[in-house]
């Protein structure tokens, strides 16, 4: 396999990659060329090309900060173009050398003007001073406190531009002082840095802030790789410049999932990925897997790898040429396999294209293309799924299967900024849909299948428990999302602490399981009325009258609190399509439509008559309390 700074997980770039940037016409021309393994002269092309473009369509704008104490102009190039492969228009600032507490203290810096999504916070090893102290345990304490303090300062200050704070951890120096006992010696460089990042971590917790683990990617790639003395002394570069490609794509990753565009399903080829072998020609004796053999033992790793993903929260889907019957029979009946049956939430075996399946696998979980990640040892295959579905994450495989589970898990598609228990039980909600699917077939009419389901809704305000999964929801639902307003965690507690505002947490439950949270409102006060600032909800409950179950939980909120009328307002959206009529099929009245495609609605309250509901409602003593 190649070196990880190779970014090996991604096609080669094509040969006329010059021309083709030279060429660029949008932001999907220029999507296309960042999904390659660029190195850093392509992506600085990359960057100049978009960069001369008046339009990036569809890609999404996104400001970023860079605050670093190092040098950090040779990063900002790369940071736009990688920007692209994760599917935005990046805005890339970076201040001079030297000014990083400058630039985060002073109210009217650059930094603070640059009104910032999310600003990266690097500091590395050489800006803190070190113990005073060898060998000292009180002395490198004082010194990692000072240091943490220093940090959390910046942090703080950086919080009230109102920008998401990505915070790096310290990557160790690779020269010990004295050897393998380094890190037991307090006040040694690697002992600091270790120290440092324990509390670090420590620190994010109650906090919005996000972590870009640098020292984990640093040994990675192999601490005398990442470190390069010749251009630190010469620029203050930080690490080698061999790895700012994949530095890049670290960052832009996170940035993907501040946005809520991590990929949420793996499908999952069989013959020669989950398995040595064809099992239709070699039959299930002749497969390869588990214990015994290097391939088989391989092949069990990507299982294992696999299984943790799902308990993860990851969905887990088949899509395999094969008879349906032949593909399960080793999920069913073979001893050394791990995944199994139950762990697969659709099962698509059969003779069709696997574009077609994959199109299918997502129809059926109720789910975007561009949620997927396809795993397939077929180079062939890999090739057609990427030309025929460019939104779905196709990575590059060795031949070698042992490799397998590293390209899936070092390319990061599933990159993520917390685990919940809600993320624990996603999984499982997926694969409840499927036996609910079935069901609605076998009803007689949509009401009946509705009041079998034995539902139970749950209305409550925001509060600190579901603090993270609002923030979560806000970020990542594009598809019923009338308005695509994106908060970060912070703004959520502020709106939570806010008295005017009207908020919803929704979860339902049914005889099948826990859907966790599937919805948010957000209502503001506009003269007299209520605006309904944010309405959206997880596609996997549509259909089950929960839009009207929340319609009629703000209506006697607005009731209960005076209000006249409520607003509605629906932003188009490449994504949104679904829900242009929301507001019309829930009785509003349009009462203005932009040239844009954005409309505005209204909806009486006096005059609102509350739907019959197939479903039990339960809410929170202080549901409906806004004033």
């Amino acid at each position: 396999m190649q070196h990880l700074a190779a970014l090996p997980w991604l096609p080669d770039a094509p040969d006329d990659f010059r021309a083709r940037c030279k060429s660029m016409a949008n932001g999907e021309d220029a999507r296309f060329l960042a999904t390659h393994a660029l190195d850093l002269t392509q992506l600085g092309q990359l960057a100049r090309a978009m960069q001369r473009l008046d339009t990036l369509v569809p890609l999404t704008p996104f400001k970023l900060a860079v605050l670093s104490s190092t040098t950090v102009d040779f990063l900002l190039p790369p940071l736009i173009a990688s920007g692209a492969r994760h599917g935005f228009a990046m805005e890339v600032f970076g201040p001079p050398y030297g000014q990083v507490m400058q630039q985060a203290l002073d109210p009217t810096s650059e930094v603070n003007r640059f009104e910032a999504d999310a600003v990266l916070l690097y500091l590395d090893h050489r800006f803190f001073p070190r113990p005073q102290e060898l060998g000292s345990a009180t002395a490198m304490q004082a010194a990692v406190e000072q240091a943490i303090h220093q940090t959390n300062s910046l942090r703080s200050a950086l919080r009230r531009t109102g920008a998401s704070v990505i915070v790096t951890t310290l990557a160790p120096p690779s020269c010990p002082l004295f050897g393998h006992l380094d890190a037991r010696v307090a006040g040694t460089e690697r002992a600091f840095a270790q120290a440092y990042n324990a509390a670090l971590i420590q620190s994010l917790e109650h906090t919005p802030d996000v972590l870009l683990d640098v020292a984990s990617l640093a040994e990675a790639v192999g601490l005398a790789a990442w470190h390069d003395a010749p251009q630190w002394l010469l620029a203050k570069i930080p690490f080698s410049m061999d790895c700012v490609p994949l530095f890049a794509d670290h960052v832009a990753r996170v940035v993907a999932s501040l946005r809520g565009k991590a990929r949420k399903c793996l499908v999952l080829d069989l013959d020669n990925t989950v398995w040595g072998g064809v099992v239709g020609d070699d039959g299930i004796d002749g497969i390869e897997i588990g214990n015994g053999s290097a391939t088989g033992e391989a092949h069990l790793e990507l299982q294992r790898s696999a299984l943790a993903l799902r308990q993860r929260g990851i969905v887990l889907a088949v899509s395999s040429k094969n008879n349906d019957d032949t593909a399960r029979k080793p999920f069913r009946e073979h001893p050394d396999m791990l995944l199994r049956e139950e762990h697969i939430a659709v099962f698509q075996a059969n003779w069709q294209d696997k574009a077609s399946n994959l199109v299918a696998i997502a129809k059926t979980l109720n789910i975007g293309l561009d949620a997927l990640v396809f795993l397939d040892d077929n180079p062939a295959e890999r090739a057609l799924v990427r030309q025929t579905l460019p939104q779905v994450a196709v990575p590059e495989l060795p031949k070698d299967p042992a490799f397998f589970p590293h390209m899936l898990l070092h390319a990061g598609y599933f990159e993520a900024l917390a685990f919940s228990e809600e993320d624990r039980l996603r999984a499982g909600q997926y694969q409840a849909n499927g036996i609910r699917a079935a069901l609605e077939q076998a009803s007689a009419d949509l009401p009946t299948y509705l009041r079998s389901l034995q539902m139970v809704i749950h209305f409550a305000p925001f509060n600190a428990m579901g603090r993270a999964r609002i923030a979560q929801l806000i970020n990542k639902s594009n598809q019923f999302n009338l308005t695509t307003r994106r908060y970060s965690e912070a703004d959520v507690e502020a709106m939570q602490n806010d008295p005017t505002l009207f908020t919803l947490q929704v979860r339902l439950t049914d005889k099948f399981g826990d859907n966790g949270m599937i919805s948010v409102i957000i209502c503001r006060p506009l003269d007299g009325n209520w605006q309904i600032d944010t309405w959206l909800m997880s596609c996997r409950v549509l259909k089950r009258s929960v839009e009207l179950a929340v319609l009629n939980e703000i209506m006697a909120a607005a009731q209960a609190n005076g209000i006249q009328k409520v607003l509605g307002i629906y932003r188009p959206t490449d994504k949104n399509e679904l829900v242009r009529d929301h507001y019309r099929d829930l009785g509003f009245t349009c009462i203005r439509t932009a040239d844009d495609g954005s409309s505005e609605w209204v909806l009486d309250v006096g005059s609102y008559r509350p739907h019959d509901l197939p479903m039990a409602v339960e809410r929170a003593a202080s549901c409906g309390m806004a004033t």
